[in-house]
């Protein structure tokens, strides 16, 4: 398996709308076996993603899918950056 934990920092002020566009846009993403999108409690416009798939290739396969494209059009205005980023190798675990 292959995952991927990382922040996403919206542009001042607009995280809550960012929010409703990643949370809004979620659709079948074949390999895709967890895909969470969480506030950052400690950073006002920060936002967690997790993710976990079947493979590296099938994440990297994923950006190429219609919606996953809309998604990120839409939400490319509102996103100010990416920081922590973390590929990990997950094993298991509740949900998986």
């Amino acid at each position: 398996m292959y995952g991927l934990i990382g922040r996403m920092v919206a542009v001042a002020g607009r995280r809550e709308e960012l929010l409703d566009i990643l949370l809004g846009q979620i659709s079948d993403m074949p390999g895709c076996r967890s895909y969470v999108i969480a506030r950052d409690p400690a950073h006002g416009d920060g936002i967690w993603i997790s993710e976990v798939w079947d493979s590296a290739e099938s994440h990297k396969a994923s950006l190429a899918l219609p919606a996953v494209q809309a998604t990120i059009a839409k939400a490319r205005p509102l996103i100010a950056g990416f920081d922590n980023r973390h590929e990990t190798e997950p094993l298991g675990g509740v949900g998986l």
